[in-house]
């Protein structure tokens, strides 16, 4: 059940999350100066107030902060030379304000960064992979030896896996 707040207390909480000075949010919420002094630590501690605020700085969060979707359209705009961004000139006529595309260097930029984050049909990475599994494949033979492998298996693995180094350093 959620706990209805007094108008002051509401207040109160509304101008904590604009300030952050518990002591001015009680004094601008009509709380005594004396009041505000002894008890706004204690009005924060009050679990009505602390949730409104929590709920009410997630809504903030939420509405202000860039998550990764808007990031990544943002970086896209910029490589498609889609995003503008303002050119301040000045001459001896006058000041002038322009909009121009980013240069080359920036939108070169952007694509690396959205690259980054799908690296789609690369070959080192390709690669990487590759010898990553191959790595987990030589320790999850070891592992199985370290059980129950006669001394036989165990040097025909070894030689097997030596075999496997040589080729991934040739790769």
């Amino acid at each position: 059940m959620k706990r209805k707040l007094t108008p002051k207390q509401q207040r109160f909480a509304d101008e904590y999350i604009k300030s952050g000075n518990a002591y001015q949010a009680a004094i601008e919420a009509g709380y005594s100066r004396n009041y505000a002094k002894a008890q706004s630590s204690k009005l924060l501690e009050n679990v009505g107030i602390k949730s409104y605020i929590d709920e009410r700085m997630a809504e903030i969060a939420s509405k202000r902060i860039m998550d990764a979707r808007e990031a990544v359209e943002l970086l896209t705009r910029i490589a498609r030379g889609e995003e503008k961004e303002t050119v301040i000139s000045s001459t001896p006529e006058g000041v002038y304000e322009s909009q121009k595309e980013a240069d080359l260097k920036t939108r070169i930029s952007a694509v690396k960064e959205i690259l980054k984050r799908y690296p789609g049909d690369d070959r080192l990475v390709k690669a990487q992979i590759r010898k990553a599994e191959s790595e987990a494949d030589i320790a999850e033979s070891k592992a199985k030896l370290l059980r129950g492998g006669k001394d036989n298996r165990q040097v025909k693995t070894d030689e097997y896996l030596e075999g496997l180094k040589a080729i991934l350093k040739d790769e």
